[in-house]
Parts: C-alpha cells; sequence; structure tokens
C-alpha cells in the first residue's frame, strides 16, 4: 500500500461524519432530494436507470460508486447532485452529465469508462479512489479523453489525468512561506508517525530549508496513543525553555489529534506565548476554537465564503448540507461548462485545462497543473474562539504581480 492511500481513504471516510460548514474535511449528511435541480436529470440506485442531465451535444461523463460498498454510494449521490447543481447554475444548453456507475471497484470503472468513450464523451470528470482512476486512465487514454479524479494519490496524476482533489501537503508551502515572512525563521516541528506526518514534514523542511531557515527542534509520536504525546510535547518544551530560539511550532495534526495535544501544549508552557503555532488544512474543521491551546494558530484552507455560499445553495436545492467533497464536483462540472463553448476538439485540450490563469471554484482560485495535480490559492486563518478569521487573503489571480506560491508564481492582489 503506498503512504498517501492511507490519507486517501481517511479523506473519503469523512463521509459519514456529521459537520457544519466551513471544514475543509468534513462528513456527508445525505441529500433528502431524489432530482436534480429544476426536476432535471434524476438519481437512481442503479446503472441501468441513471438518467443523463442536459440535452446538450457536448457529453461529459461522471464516474461515481453509485452501487458501491459502504457510505460510498451516499458520497455518490452527493457528488452528483452537486454537479447537477453546477450545471444548473451555469445554465449552459451546451452540456449533457452522462453518469456512470463505477460500483466502487477498478473493474467496474474501467467499464463505466469504457461507456462513455462509446457514448462519445469528451471529458470523464472522476472517479473517487486511485485504483478506479489507475483503471479509468488507459481506457481514457487510448480514446483521447482527459479525466478530471477525485482521488488524492499522487501516484495517479499525469498522462491526461487531473486530480481536484485537497492533496496531503499540497498547503504546507503556504502557510511556512507565510509564517516566514512574518519573521519567524527559527522552527520546532511535532510530527505524527503517519503517512500525512511523513509527506507533512517532507514539504515543511524543504521549504524551510529553501527559504533560509531551520528546524531547530523536531520530535515524533504515534498516532492514537494520547499518554505517548507527553514526552514528544515535553522535549519541544524542553528546547523552548532552554532558551533556543523557536519562533514558531509546525504542528501538522488531525482534529482527534489536536485534542489530546491541547492540554499537553498548555502544561507545557506552548501556548499563549512567543512560539507561534502552525498547522495544516487538518485543522480546518468547524470547532477548532473550542480548543483553547490553538486560539491564536495559523493555518491554510480556503477562504470559507466560498464554501459557505455554495452549502447554502444546496441546502436550499437538496434540504440537506452537502459532504466536503461536494465542492470538488461542483468545480470539476463549471470547469467543463466553462470550456464547453469552444470548437469541438479544443473543448478539453490539454492546453485549455491547464491554462496559466487556471480557474475560480467554490474554493477559491485553483488551476491544473501539466503534472495533474491541482494548485490552489489559499487564504491564512486564525484560530478564534468564535470562529476562524482570515489575516491573509488568498490570491485573486495567478498572473500580474508575481509572488512565490507552492514553488509558482502566484499575484496577491
Amino acid at each position: 500500500m503506498r503512504p498517501v492511500r492511507s490519507f486517501e481513504r481517511f479523506w473519503a471516510s469523512l463521509g459519514a461524519a456529521r459537520v457544519v460548514l466551513g471544514a475543509i474535511f468534513a462528513g456527508l449528511i445525505v441529500a433528502a432530494c431524489a432530482s436534480g435541480p429544476g426536476g432535471g436529470g434524476g438519481y437512481a440506485e442503479n446503472e441501468d436507470s441513471l438518467t443523463p442531465t442536459g440535452s446538450g451535444g457536448v457529453k461529459v461523463a461522471l464516474l461515481l460508486p453509485i452501487t458501491g460498498s459502504g457510505d460510498t454510494p451516499e458520497i455518490a449521490k452527493a457528488l452528483r447532485q452537486a454537479g447537477e447543481l453546477a450545471l444548473f447554475e451555469f445554465n449552459n444548453p451546451n452540456v449533457t452529465l452522462v453518469p456512470k456507475d463505477t460500483k466502487g471497484t477498478p473493474q467496474g470503472a474501467a467499464a463505466a469508462a469504457a461507456s462513455a468513450v462509446s457514448e462519445n464523451a469528451e471529458l470523464i470528470i472522476g472517479p473517487l479512489f486511485a485504483d478506479e482512476v489507475r483503471a479509468v486512465a488507459p481506457v481514457a487514454s487510448r480514446a483521447g479523453i482527459p479525466v478530471l479524479a477525485f482521488s488524492s494519490d499522487r501516484n495517479v496524476a499525469g498522462n491526461n489525468v487531473y486530480l481536484l482533489s485537497f492533496l496531503a501537503g499540497a498547503d504546507v508551502e503556504r502557510i511556512t512561506s507565510y509564517a516566514m515572512s512574518r519573521g519567524k525563521k527559527n522552527f520546532a516541528a511535532l510530527i505524527p508517525e503517519s503517512a500525512y506526518g511523513t509527506i507533512a514534514e517532507r514539504e515543511f523542511a524543504k521549504t524551510v530549508a529553501g527559504a533560509g531557515g531551520r528546524t531547530v527542534v523536531r520530535a515524533t509520536y504515534p498516532t492514537g496513543n494520547s499518554a505517548a504525546m507527553s514526552g514528544p510535547v515535553g522535549r519541544v518544551a524542553g528546547a523552548v525553555k532552554s532558551g533556543q530560539q523557536v519562533d514558531a511550532l509546525f504542528l501538522p495534526a488531525g482534529p482527534d489529534e489536536l485534542k489530546a495535544l491541547g492540554p499537553l501544549l498548555s502544561s507545557n508552557g506552548l501556548v499563549g506565548g512567543k512560539t507561534q503555532l502552525l498547522g495544516t488544512g487538518q485543522w480546518n474543521v468547524p470547532d477548532i476554537g473550542s480548543n483553547s491551546a490553538l486560539v491564536g494558530g495559523w493555518y491554510p484552507a480556503p477562504d470559507p465564503s466560498g464554501w459557505n455560499g455554495f452549502a447554502q445553495r444546496y441546502q436550499k436545492t437538496y434540504g440537506s448540507q452537502p459532504p466536503r467533497l461536494a465542492s470538488l464536483a461542483y468545480d470539476a462540472v463549471s470547469l467543463a461548462v466553462s470550456l464547453s463553448n469552444n470548437a469541438p476538439g479544443d473543448r478539453y485540450t490539454s492546453q485549455q485545462l491547464t491554462r496559466p490563469t487556471g480557474f475560480a471554484g467554490v474554493d477559491g482560485l485553483f488551476r491544473l497543473l501539466p503534472d495533474g495535480t491541482t494548485e490552489r490559492g489559499l487564504a491564512i486563518l486564525e484560530v478564534q474562539p468564535s470562529g476562524p478569521r482570515v489575516i491573509d487573503q488568498a490570491p485573486k489571480s495567478f498572473s500580474s504581480r508575481a509572488g512565490v506560491y507552492g514553488n509558482r508564481s502566484f499575484v496577491e492582489n
């Protein structure tokens, strides 16, 4: 198993948890409405009765595990409804959204892709998991059809497969570079012993070294064992108390780990002082401000205003809150619609999909890169008891006045 596969499963498994607006990782509350916006399309639990949405000549296939195992059918239903919402809101008669059931398996995904090819689809959106994407890729490649997938496994990106998901570690440079721009040069790192921790630390170390900073103390802790966290936290605190210059503590921990770490950070004097806490997108959960130890901490995330607006529209249309993954389906369909007016053969080329200016989505600015990954313009949020506060705006453009973001240029307009 590749290390990032566990992160991908974690990303999808969040579909069972109930959350409120603003989380970067959130769960699924099953949508209550059985038909698409305005009564168009429709939803059914078996592939034979899946109905395309729209009547345009540009066919876009949406590959989802509609009859998969566990909670994946619920996730698939919400993703489809988010895609239909985008089609309805953009009101472009050119596009028909054609749902295909992957059954949550590589074999099912390959068959769904072959069906999409046979129906002259020009773009494939989905599937959800890496093994499905891996099966779809050669089918789509032979037909010259690009794929916008939701997997978070970097290993399946490239060769005309683009990943729209939030990839592990992709946000680390944003928070680290911002901290260094605010005078933080000497870092401590408290890293979970997990696949995610390995990826996050690698990106952190690369950014710190590249900008002339240094990591003065590092400690790791086992996940799922709160009793074993005390020693590593104590080692970081000991370095600070000994007089070593520590400007910021990098803490790429998830919500459960943060609940256990909070009291330890407080009792060891690592909060409320000169040591700035730095998190990652995993901090972007609704109740982050209830952890008093983290108040004042910084983390990277999309500006919440875009998600809030989308979630309100989804709630109004389908009668329930969307899962956090739903924004990816909405943005993928929006992208497909935005390029559908181009001439046949020039709609979904690599040049169009990877245009330098990118696209505006629910979660802000994003652009697809030639290696198949996605660059996102993220804001910096500060933890507050009443909710996160944006302290550094997300970029509004990838062109014009350039800065450094993700080893690429961006604009701070």
